[in-house]
């Protein structure tokens, strides 16, 4: 029932909103994309923005994205613009206010965003998240006439175009799918994603190594953590698989974000052999590059490992309620492996606490040590430059 009204409250506001669309313009000359996501699906984001620059070559590209991952495309030579907005629903902190405000705030904002985006006067907008209503909701307050999404019922009465949907499509595909309706041409079978750190980024990963004696042949960085304590795995697993990866001749590093320094402690503390703690210390742009030199990365469903899989270094993902069919990397998958239990509630999508009230998600316990083990040696080696020593 509740569902029902909001879907009947959502057409009334569709309806209302037509009369604000703008006339369509023979050719396409603004292109908006909104992506409301954090670091590693604006990652999975990039081919599709390579797609859209080449099949809208002469078009102003734009990019809506949320302040916390507009470093992602800070380089990105597929845009010529960068917009940021707080997307509702995807801040990571709770927004100041009352019960009442916090209620009325993604209105609101959908009322002044929509307001700035019309004096944009854009062609095209194309909704980057499948079930994102209040980005296609966006498009159609800012006027845009074209508006391609994909027919999911809270979406469907904004757009102009909505597109089979498949809830269990990667969203790497989705977004390709998005190009190939604007464009009406075929894409290529497969788009890397892409981030390019700065020259001074490579050139602090280059000092950094030679400081820490560290070659790159031999690096191996593990990187535990990320946002949802139920996707992160145990640091004493992460311990003895580092051991073992040490015991056969990897210089192991451990890598963290802002507020991750406490979750790579433990792991270093549980470990029998030292390793090098680099948590906390580096840029996105840094980390990018160091991650890019090594020959194995290892971690869970974190940006950090897409950002390991888009420089082309071997990476291993561990999932627990994380749909890695639709958010795993981008990439080879002999080269960029998913370990995974198959459990019959996951993925489950819930990241704060096991929807079965377990203290644990069992999702995450099911997940070996040994498996882990066994991937990283096969995979240790298969850096994309050649004659790297493999893990014995």
């Amino acid at each position: 029932m509740k569902r029902t009204l909001r879907l009947l409250l959502l057409r009334l506001l569709a309806l209302a909103a037509r009369a604000w669309v703008l006339p369509r313009r023979a050719t396409i000359a603004r292109v908006l994309y909104l992506k409301p996501d954090h670091l590693g699906d604006i990652l999975l984001a990039t081919p599709v923005l390579a797609a859209l620059r080449a099949r809208q070559p002469q078009a102003h590209i734009t990019a809506m994205v949320g302040p916390w991952s507009a470093s992602m495309l800070a380089r990105n030579p597929d845009i010529d613009t960068i917009l940021t907005c707080p997307f509702p629903g995807f801040e990571r902190q709770v927004p100041a206010g009352g019960r009442l405000m916090r209620r009325l705030r993604p209105y609101v904002l959908l009322i002044h965003y929509g307001m700035l985006l019309r004096r944009g006067n854009y062609d095209v907008a194309l909704i980057g998240r499948d079930d994102h209503w209040w980005g296609a909701a966006l498009a159609l307050l800012a006027g845009i006439p074209r508006r391609i999404g994909f027919a999911v019922p809270e979406c469907r009465p904004f757009l102009s175009v909505a597109l089979p949907w498949n809830a269990h499509d990667h969203v790497t595909a989705q977004g390709l799918a998005l190009v190939q309706a604007l464009s009406g041409l075929p894409l290529p079978a497969y788009i890397p994603a892409r981030f390019t750190p700065a020259p001074a980024d490579h050139a602090w990963a280059e000092s950094w190594l030679r400081e820490n004696t560290l070659a790159a042949e031999r690096l191996v960085i593990i990187h535990p953590g990320t946002a949802g304590p139920d996707k992160l795995w145990f640091p004493e697993r992460w311990a003895a698989v580092a051991d073992e990866l040490v015991r056969a001749g990897a210089q192991l590093v451990l890598t963290g974000g802002p507020g991750e320094a406490e979750l790579v402690a433990a792991v270093a503390a549980a470990m029998h052999t030292p390793a090098i703690q680099l948590a906390g210390r580096t840029s996105v742009g840094q980390l990018a590059a160091l991650l890019g030199r090594a020959s194995l990365v290892l971690g869970v469903d974190s940006g950090p490992l897409h950002i390991a899989a888009a420089q082309a270094t071997p990476s291993i993902h561990l999932y627990g309620p994380g749909d890695a069919g639709r958010f795993g990397p981008w990439g080879d998958p002999a080269q960029h492996r998913v370990i995974r239990a198959e459990l019959w509630c996951s993925p489950c999508g819930v990241f704060s606490a096991c929807p079965r009230g377990l203290a644990q998600p069992e999702c995450m316990q099911q997940i070996a040590t040994e498996q882990v083990l066994a991937a990283a040696r096969q995979l240790h080696g298969n850096h994309k430059n050649d004659g790297k020593t493999r893990l014995q």
